[in-house]
């Protein structure tokens, strides 16, 4: 194992600790509220990390993303409620189940491409609410409920940690050049003989599987899962949060999720204006930044850009 590698485990785990460290001392002594809003962050950043990889390092413009939450939320779910097996258990499966069913849309449809693909995917998002609505085992249009309260801040942010970790060594391996060449020029890539519909489906499958991370946590969130809270304005949600975050970054897409989680919380006192500013703030955000919050910068990449400019000036 290389230096550099040991020190990324290294800082993981440190991360880890920390996160644990605040969920034993600190969170309880934190206003249930605010840790609530936290945790529901948490679970966004999940989904939106891997729809990142998706359409914005694979440029696949998927609709369905709200679609593996649901798998994994509800193979999680029936499985705990059935078997009685520990939650993480149950949220492993579900991740693995929404990565097979990523692996089952992806192969047929990933052969298209932009409005042909968000249609398709689209319609598997409708198609996956319409089976769990009509599903009695699974609670039907009712939910399931009844499942136990276990997502926290801890189990959250160490999904979130080793999710970031995973998603970001892949965007630097070989495999994320193959996947920033389709976006750029899926033809050109073609023409190299690298097999591009295999590298859509990889990423496809990647961004399930942490959607199905994210609809695990939710479905013990609160002890039960609907599936309104998985149908198609939730996928446009998610592919909101990337875009406005910036497509070709992994961090900006992060933060436009923690924001537009948490800004309709902060609003609540001005509940009747509230959404009027969040469209506001959204027409206002893509048309002073058309390229997102980061563009195709990484929020390391940012700051030291500032901080090289400061010295500049200091020196100036």
């Amino acid at each position: 194992m290389t230096r550099g590698a040991m020190i990324g485990w290294a800082a993981m785990a440190a991360g880890i600790a920390i996160v644990w460290a605040i969920q034993i001392y600190a969170v309880p002594w934190t206003d249930p509220y605010l840790t609530d809003i936290i945790v529901r962050v948490g679970m966004s950043l999940l989904a939106v990390m891997g729809l990142a990889l998706v359409l914005g390092f694979t440029g696949q413009f998927s609709l369905g993303h709200a679609g593996f939450m649901a798998v994994g939320a509800y193979t999680a779910g029936a499985l705990v409620h059935y078997t009685h097996v520990h939650p993480v258990v149950g949220i492993l499966a579900g991740a693995l189940a929404a990565a097979f069913v990523g692996v089952l849309v992806g192969l047929p449809s990933l052969r298209l491409t932009g409005d042909y693909l968000a249609v398709v995917t689209l319609g598997f998002n409708g198609i996956i609410i319409v089976l769990i609505q009509n599903a009695e085992w699974l609670g039907g249009a009712k939910g399931l409920i009844g499942l136990p309260t276990f997502t926290n801040f801890g189990w959250t942010f160490t999904f979130v940690i080793i999710g970031g970790v995973a998603i970001r060594n892949v965007i630097a391996s070989a495999q994320g050049r193959v996947f920033e060449a389709v976006r750029d020029n899926e033809i050109a890539t073609r023409s190299l003989g690298i097999d591009t519909t295999r590298a859509k489906v990889t990423a496809f499958v990647f961004g399930a599987f942490w959607a199905g991370i994210a609809g695990g946590l939710v479905a013990f969130h609160r002890g039960s899962i609907f599936p309104t809270q998985f149908q198609y304005d939730r996928s446009i949600e998610l592919v909101t949060m990337v875009v406005l975050g910036g497509t070709g970054s992994l961090s900006g897409p992060l933060i436009a999720s923690s924001v537009l989680t948490a800004l309709p919380e902060i609003l609540r006192p001005i509940a009747q204006y509230r959404m009027v500013i969040y469209a506001l703030l959204l027409i206002g955000m893509m048309i002073l930044r058309p390229s997102g919050l980061l563009g195709a910068r990484e929020l390391t990449e940012v700051v030291a850009g500032w901080y090289r400019a400061l010295r500049r000036h200091r020196a100036a």
